[in-house]
């Protein structure tokens, strides 16, 4: 469960990093407003998550799903690049997530 926990942690952390951008720097009241509820929500999320997991690993697979979800958002959200570096450079991400939880007791 503490997996699953983790996960829904950071696809907030995709939420909030999407906020960011859309509350231009907490200047516009709805996207700023979403950004910290899912802020809040997400750093609880991974405090649960952190009960029962590694530090070092929980942390860095929610920020790695974070990475990877923000990418992925700048990219159809924001017009941003993909190039074969770039999906090259996520998939590295991944697969020292997929490795992090296969370590993982």
């Amino acid at each position: 469960m503490s997996w699953f926990i983790l996960f829904l942690a950071g696809l907030f952390e995709v939420v909030w990093a999407i906020g960011l951008k859309y509350s231009e720097g907490f200047t516009k009241l709805t996207p700023s407003i979403i950004t910290l509820v899912t802020m809040i929500i997400s750093f609880y999320l991974l405090s649960l998550a952190l009960k029962s997991l590694p530090l070092g690993t929980a942390y860095a697979v929610w920020v790695g799903i974070g990475t990877i979800g923000t990418v992925i958002a700048g990219i159809f959200l924001f017009g941003e690049s993909m190039n074969i570096i770039r999906v090259i450079s996520i998939l590295f991400i991944l697969l020292g997530i997929i490795g992090l939880k296969l370590t993982t007791n």
